[in-house]
Formats: C-alpha cells, structure tokens, sequence
C-alpha cells in the first residue's frame, strides 16, 4: 500500500475536511476564552484608572496641587505591590511627583490610552513588564498619567495564545494521524476488493472478496459482491451446462431430422414412403421447437424479474383447475388424483398464468413418473406469513444427491432418459419460484416425493378471503 493512494483516497480528504473543521471550533472555543478572561481583564483594568483618575480630578478640584499630590504621595505608600503606576508632570513634562522618573516616550491613542514598558524599581533591577494609563489634561498645563501594571494580564495573554498555538497543532497532529490512519485501513479494504475483482476478471470465477467479521459497511458490501459473484457464476456454469445438454440432446434429432431428409430426397418417385419420411421430420421439428420455446420461456420470465402481470392469485382455485386438466391423463394411466384445498379461499400476490405452468409442470411429472395404479396428492394451505402447496406421488422418488441438479436445464436422471421430455419443465418452475421470492423443497415421500412450495404472505394482507 503506498502513501500516495492514501493521500489520493476519497477517506483522507473527508479526514482534512473534517480537521479544518475541528480548527475551525478550537479557534472560535479558544477566542472565546481569550475573550471571557483576558479581555474581560482588560476590560475591568480601563475601569480601575478611569475610576482613579475621575477621583483624582475631583480631589484637584476642591483641593487644588497640594491636595492633588497629597493624594498621589498617600495612595503610593499604600501600594506596597508598586501595580499602580502614577505620574504628575508640569507643563515641560517635568516630574513633579510620583512613581515613573519620566514621561512615557509611547505616544497615546486619541482617547488618552496608552502602554508602555516599564521597568521595576530598584538598582538590581533589570526586568521590563507592560504598564496600561490613560493622560489627563489638569488645569494650568499639568499633565497626569495614571496606570496599572498589567504584567499578569500580559501572562494570562501569553498562556492562552501559547494554547491557541498548542491546541491547533495537537489538533492538526491528531487529525493527521487520523487521518492517514482511517484512510490506510480503507484503502487497504479497497485493495484487496480490487485485487480479487482483477483476478476475477482474469478468469478465476471461485475467488470471493474477504471479508474481517465486523459487521461494517465493508463486510456488507463484500457479502453482497459475493452473492453477485455466486448468482454470476451459477449463471455461467448454467450457460456451459445448456450448452452442453443442447449439443447431446438435440444432436440426436437433428441427425435423424437431417437423415430422414436425405432419405426422403431419394424417394421422391414413391410417394407413401415420401409421405411418412415428411411426417417423421414434422414430429422432430415440433419436438425442437417445443424444446426452444421452453428455454425462450424461461429466459423471459428470469428477465421479467417479477414485473408480469402480478395480481391476486386464488391458489385453490389454480390447484383444483391444474387437477381438473390433469385429472384425465392421470385416470387413463390407472392414477389417482386427489386435491385438497381447504374452504377458505387462499390468496397470493403473482403472476397467474406462471403460476399456473410452473403447478401443471409439477403435476406433468409426477404423472409422468408414478407408475399405474400409483397416487398423486395435490394441497394448499395457509400458515403464519405464507402460503404452502404440496404435491406428494407415490412414484421413484429422486436421490438427494440429485434434488438439487434436477433444476438445472436439461438435466435428467438416468432412469428418465427413456421417457419422453427435455428437462426443462423443473428448470421452468424455478425461475416461476425465484420471480415470486419463493421457496421450493423437494422430500422424500416414503415411497416417492414430495415438493413443497411456499409462497409469501402478501404485504398487508391475510393470507384467506
């Protein structure tokens, strides 16, 4: 897996979306702590020195110079911390008392307002903070300066960018590192997707996509392909399989067809011979083209995919008029018939008439193969959530190692090759069964067999009438 597909892939981009995002709401979260504290600290250190200075005025006021000073000289010695920063200047901006040995070289807002470095008292001391003030202009040219030192506001500021900084490259670490990670994990899933689909592609139909038993979106979509694979493969080996059958079973009249032909075209002088030769090639041609017909219905319903006449279907009804065609043939060959439907009307929802061929086909075979004097068994009844037809004879019954197969187009036992058919009478019941989303079991009868379709109950509906 190399890094350039991971910082190609569609999962990491989503990752740096998501971390600009994520630095979006760390930026705002810390601005608004910025804000809610040293802003708020600001804010209550302008208040402090207006409130001063506005008693200060007054006290110059009513007190004039001496009491101005007297004031400042009084609040200094009580300021033991030295925070408060005061300095009254004369007009030629010489000092007159406080605790500054000149007037700040920084120029002030227009409002007054002002900042300045300012540096400890003491001979051994070197250090410099921030002091904030604010200037007044006092009568007769005097000028005031009042202040504070705002050194652990400039310490609180310090710390929350030193977050601000921290906060966005721990979250820009971490996003990457999420980042490369998600997306690896994904891409890695994505590529072996990809290499089993090239391998497939190659011609290996077996492979399936693997899958890590979480559960997640991955292993769903990897089950999924493998269905669609295993739908595919069985659609392939049942293309080779027709194939197959088609070449053995039609060869035969084919080369019959093409002999009597041949045979025919020599005895165009005896017209009798000539007549029967035609017959015969009519009997084979018909049997061909039943053969056809029967593989062009199958293909039509398994492309319909459920999307033919679908209605309300009365499946006693359909059961006792698939007996009632059958009933006949089955006494001729010394059978007995017997349907059981019940007096309560069942109902499904489906196509009637595939319905109908996919039932009689059913009981085409098992007359077909009882043998006379044999029984045949035909029911619908209704159960929870769906609906169940049972068919059972007393006839050879089928291996269980052949249930599955006889589904299959053109597959025939053994012991049938002598019957007359092509094999696609079940083939035409299955894809009946897959167009309605049913289910269809072939048991053993004891003697014989049983099948047992069932049907689903239609959505929002009882099953009887």
């Amino acid at each position: 897996m190399k890094l350039n597909n991971v910082l190609r892939s569609s999962t990491f981009r989503l990752a740096m979306l998501y971390m600009a995002l994520s630095l979006g709401s760390v930026v705002i979260l810390l601005g608004f702590i910025y804000w809610a504290t040293a802003g708020y600290m600001d804010r209550q250190t302008d208040l402090a020195i207006e409130a001063d200075i506005e008693g200060l005025a007054e006290q110059y006021r009513q007190r004039g110079l001496s009491g101005l000073t007297q004031v400042i000289e009084d609040r200094l010695s009580r300021d033991r911390s030295g925070a408060t920063v005061y300095l009254l200047v004369d007009e030629d901006l010489s000092p007159i008392i406080g605790n500054l040995d000149r007037w700040p070289e920084a120029r002030p807002s227009a409002d007054g307002w002002v900042e300045f470095r300012l540096r400890e008292w003491g001979p051994d001391r070197t250090d410099e903070h921030l002091a904030r003030a604010r200037v007044f202009l006092l009568r007769g040219g005097l000028h005031l300066l009042v202040g504070r030192d705002i050194r652990e506001l400039e310490a609180t500021r310090s710390l929350i960018l030193h977050a601000l900084g921290w906060g966005l490259a721990i979250t820009i670490g971490l996003a990457l590192a999420g980042g490369l990670m998600m997306s690896a994990s994904v891409v890695r899933r994505l590529d072996a997707i990809n290499q089993t689909s090239r391998e497939i592609m190659e011609g290996d139909l077996s492979r399936r996509i693997a899958t890590d038993g979480t559960g997640d979106d991955f292993d769903q979509l990897a089950a999924n392909l493998n269905r669609m694979l295993e739908r595919i493969q069985e659609l392939m080996e049942g293309v080779r399989r027709v194939s197959d059958s088609i070449a053995h079973d039609l060869r035969t009249p084919l080369t019959r067809l093409r002999t009597r032909l041949e045979l025919a075209h020599t005895q165009l002088d005896e017209p009798q011979r000539l007549q029967g030769a035609i017959e015969d090639d009519i009997a084979d041609t018909e049997e061909l083209l039943v053969t056809f017909g029967a593989l062009l219905r199958i293909a039509r319903i398994e492309s319909a995919g459920g999307q033919g006449a679908m209605g309300e279907v009365d499946m006693g009804h359909l059961v006792r008029a698939v007996a009632e065609l059958y009933e006949p043939l089955a006494v001729e060959r010394g059978q007995s018939l017997r349907v059981a439907t019940g007096p309560v009307a069942v109902r499904v929802h489906g196509d009637r008439d595939l319905l109908f061929q996919a039932v009689a086909n059913l009981v085409d075979n098992a007359i077909k193969y009882t043998p006379r004097g044999g029984r045949i068994a035909l029911g619908v009844s209704a159960t929870a959530g769906e609906v169940e037809l049972t068919l059972a004879d007393s006839g050879p019954g089928i291996p269980e190692e052949q249930r599955e197969w006889v589904f299959q187009r053109f597959f025939r036992l053994d012991a049938s090759r002598t019957t007359p058919g092509s094999g696609l009478g079940l083939s035409l019941v299955r894809a009946v069964v897959r167009v309605h989303g049913a289910q269809i079991d072939l048991e053993d009868n004891h003697p014989g067999l049983r099948v047992r379709l069932r049907l689903p109950k239609p959505p929002g509906r009882d099953l009887g009438a």
